[in-house]
């Protein structure tokens, strides 16, 4: 689908004029009334019209009148294959480890490089729409090649990276050196300063050894890069461990000289008071990702330790994890979720604004962003997004920090800029065709279900008009239909 260029030839200049602005800097302003002035990619004033325009004669313009204009969230930790062409479909009466042994697996193993990177630019448009520029891949298994591209194509800022693990027995796991290698290899086939870089990925959880964590947090440090992995959203990681080590997981890995600021932790629900020690004296960062503990009945609620982290000084982002887990790449939704939570909690219970500042600025710092993104302040990347407030969800607006956290109003994302390039415009992406990404996901959607032998169990029975029983795509267009 093609759109308006916005920042015109040469990437000339473009202001986006009128819109209340939270620009979420160490001061939290919020300005009003005022104009973002963006150049080659990145901010160059806010202020005044007048001032803005004069300083910036040939620059076109996108008119944010009446709108909210928000930095880019940041989604620390989205999984962009099989799921996403396969959303809705895992049960959600089975525990994790069926989801994943009876589901995941399977699936990945027939996955190709096309549906990783279909899933992807897939996710990426979903993301975008949802007011997500920025999506950090928590690790794919087969094509992580392919999965880069496609989140390029959607135009979205990303980091990807392939899955490493080394236990024995288990699909695709490879001896420590190779998975060391492998990883190296990726993270040195994407740009260093692109927009969709590499980091290292271990799947975690107790299928990775102690070699193969150490390797993996000196590839990051020698390469410069960031590492990620899976650790305790259920109680399973540490029993595991302490059977293993006589330790719980992170007091082990902080032993190993693992936890550090170059380390984002998939999860780490399930800690005690030393592994929350841990994470904070060695300033490791953990991705949260509310939406999944409640699909998938993690315990969240009984173990959850996030809002302490956050009050304490520690580093959070949100993550949404993946279509069959957090359902939906909506980080507001996210942070809707990890207030909620926590305030009924009652503990370390989270205001909105602390929630909105882990999907922005607290979040992208958290991630190793921190000087590029998660705010709108001369310098930094033009990653904005502009939120209709003419529509009802704003009328009449609030306080803003409590109307983006709990008024839901990711529906009204108007317009979207990565790097300042215009990849929503008027509720529209500009940069792939969503009616052939949608024709083409139903497709593989069904061929990777039937390669993998897996059925969609349906809750309710589904008959054509002609009261027939039927296995069509209950989304399908009228104008696909055939009458049978």
């Amino acid at each position: 689908m093609s759109g308006p260029n916005l920042t015109g030839p040469n990437g000339s200049p473009l202001l986006v004029t009128g819109g209340t602005v939270v620009t979420m800097a160490p001061g939290r302003e919020v300005v009003t009334d005022a104009t973002v002035a963006v150049e080659d990619g990145r901010i160059a004033g806010i202020g005044a019209y007048g001032t803005l325009r004069a300083a910036h004669p040939g620059a076109a313009e996108l008119d944010a009148t009446g709108c909210v204009v928000i930095p880019g969230l940041v989604n620390a930790h989205q999984h962009c294959t099989v799921d996403p062409l396969i959303r809705s479909v895992i049960p959600d009466d089975i525990d994790a480890q069926e989801a994943i042994f009876g589901w995941a697996v399977p699936l990945h193993g027939r996955v190709t490089g096309d549906d990783d990177e279909l899933s992807a630019t897939l996710t990426a448009a979903e993301s975008l729409l949802r007011g997500v520029t920025t999506v950090l891949e928590a690790g794919t298994v087969a094509h992580p090649g392919r999965v880069a591209a496609g989140l390029e194509a959607a135009g979205i800022r990303g980091r990807v990276g392939g899955w490493g693990w080394d236990a024995p027995g288990v699909p695709h796991s490879l001896p420590a050196a190779e998975a060391l290698a492998r990883q190296e290899e990726i993270v040195r086939s994407l740009p260093a300063a692109g927009r969709v870089t590499g980091w290292i990925t271990l799947v975690g959880h107790d299928l990775v050894s102690d070699e193969l964590f150490t390797g993996a947090a000196e590839l990051a440090e020698r390469l410069g890069t960031t590492m990620t992995f899976h650790m305790s959203p259920g109680p399973g990681d540490a029993e595991s461990y302490l059977r293993r080590t006589g330790v719980r997981p992170l007091v082990h890995l902080r032993e190993l000289g693992v936890l550090g600021p170059r380390l984002v932790l998939g999860h780490a629900v399930w800690l005690d008071d030393a592994e929350v020690e841990a994470v904070l004296a060695t300033r490791t960062a953990v991705a949260s990702c509310p939406g999944a503990y409640l699909r998938l009945g993690q315990g969240y609620t009984r173990a959850g330790r996030h809002g302490e982290l956050v009050r304490r000084g520690g580093r959070v982002a949100l993550g949404c994890d993946a279509h069959n887990a957090g359902d939906a790449p909506d980080v507001l939704r996210a942070a809707g979720l990890l207030a909620g939570l926590e305030n009924d909690r009652g503990t370390w219970p989270l205001r909105a604004d602390e929630a909105f500042a882990l999907a922005t600025c607290a979040g992208a710092e958290a991630v190793g962003l921190g000087d590029l993104i998660g705010s709108i302040e001369v310098g930094k990347a033009a990653d904005l997004v502009v939120l209709d407030a003419h529509d009802p969800a704003w009328t009449p607006p609030g306080d803003l920090a409590t109307h983006l956290v709990w008024g839901a109003p990711g529906h009204t994302v108007r317009d979207v800029l990565v790097d300042g390039k215009a990849v929503v415009r008027d509720r529209r992406i500009t940069t792939v065709d969503t009616a052939e990404l949608r024709r083409e996901a139903e497709s593989r959607s069904a061929a990777l279900l039937r390669a993998a032998g897996l059925r969609i169990p349906r809750r309710w029975p589904v008959v054509t008009a002609t009261g027939r029983p039927s296995s069509r795509n209950l989304l399908v267009s009228s104008s696909d239909r055939k009458d049978p």
